[in-house]
């Protein structure tokens, strides 16, 4: 699946054009390489995103084309950091 659509669907990022902007601009690691939107995402990845106030570190747990609101959080694990609301 690819990281903007992982990241949107996850909730991480709430919606798609901002999770693609911010791969982007280089914020966004997996398994501690830069990534583009486009980059392929795994079950056993680390995704880590730099935001202005602190990062925030989560491994994927599951891939899924659809998900509800509700179990979006069952799709990763946040090893540091905080949650972005």
């Amino acid at each position: 699946m690819r990281l903007d659509k992982f990241l949107k669907l996850s909730r991480i990022i709430k919606r798609r054009t901002v999770a693609k902007e911010v791969c982007d601009t280089g914020k966004v690691l997996v398994n501690g390489r830069v990534a583009k939107p486009g980059t392929d995402v795994k079950i056993g990845d680390i995704i880590e995103i730099q935001y202005a106030t602190g990062a925030v570190k989560a491994e994927v747990l599951k891939i899924s084309e659809h998900v509800t609101k509700e179990n979006a959080k069952d799709l990763y694990r946040i090893i540091t950091g905080k949650e972005i609301e």
